[in-house]
């Protein structure tokens, strides 16, 4: 519980314990840091320090009242206000992708882990991909975490989070995209035909591409295997696609 992000009638996050306050400076994501007013040790110096290094301000808080911010949870004695994260629309991607030739748009599919996520965020930017869609319910938005793991691509990769990943599809299908998916049972991935205006889902760690998406879908592409594992890490798979599509640019 104590990595746990809870919302704040502000609109800004509050997060909360020594390793999630410690990825959310690092990831320069703070505001104000809150510490337990009468805690002392070695994690109070070296807290305190990031948050100095990234010049983010810091209240001396009773307990009690750290304990009311987070609804009683473990807090350690450390709370951070964290800025929510600026997500872009995604009319703004598709303006972008226009001033691109064959432009690669990536959907993420109910993504769960933000370690992926951020992963998948540093080959988009290497990459250039023009923008990452995903669902505002049932799956992982732009945390401490992702920020951290990204590895400042959050500041080059335009995200849209929508409410209905259905009816974006319709959208970019009228915008002239080519709307492919990842399976096993697809077409190799070296022989997949990446001209034109392509958006790729990339779907759950465990469940894969949603039935309703599946129908949508133009073409399946598949990343051949020879072992016994028949799946990828989805930061992996969505690696390996988007160098594919990267290679047939330049």
């Amino acid at each position: 519980m104590k990595n746990k992000i809870v919302n704040e009638s502000q609109r800004d996050d509050l997060v909360y314990g020594v390793h999630a306050i410690t990825e959310s400076l690092q990831a320069n994501m703070g505001n104000k840091l809150y510490i337990q007013d009468d805690l002392r040790g070695k994690n109070v110096d070296r807290i305190k320090e990031l948050a100095a290094e990234k010049k983010v301000a810091i209240s001396w808080t009773p307990k009690k009242n750290l304990s009311k911010m987070t609804d009683g949870a473990i807090h350690q004695g450390f709370v951070l206000r964290v800025s929510e994260f600026a997500y872009s629309e995604l009319d703004d991607i598709l303006k972008r992708a226009q001033t691109q030739e064959n432009p690669l748009i990536l959907i993420l599919d109910g993504l769960n882990d933000p370690h992926n996520f951020g992963s998948i965020l540093r080959t988009a930017d290497a990459t250039g991909v023009c923008g990452v869609i995903i669902p505002k319910h049932r799956a992982v938005g732009v945390t401490p975490v992702v920020a951290k793991t990204s590895t400042g691509a959050l500041e080059h990769v335009p995200i849209a989070r929508v409410t209905n990943l259905s009816q974006t599809l319709d959208k970019l299908k009228g915008a002239d995209f080519w709307i492919f998916g990842t399976d096993m049972d697809g077409i190799p991935s070296d022989k997949w035909n990446t001209a034109g205006k392509l958006a790729l889902i990339i779907g759950n760690e465990g469940k894969g591409i949603s039935k309703n998406l599946k129908k949508q879908v133009d073409e399946m592409i598949t990343v051949p295997m020879t072992g016994h594992v028949q799946s990828l890490n989805a930061s992996v798979a969505a690696a390996i696609l988007m160098y594919e599509v990267f290679r047939h640019k330049y």
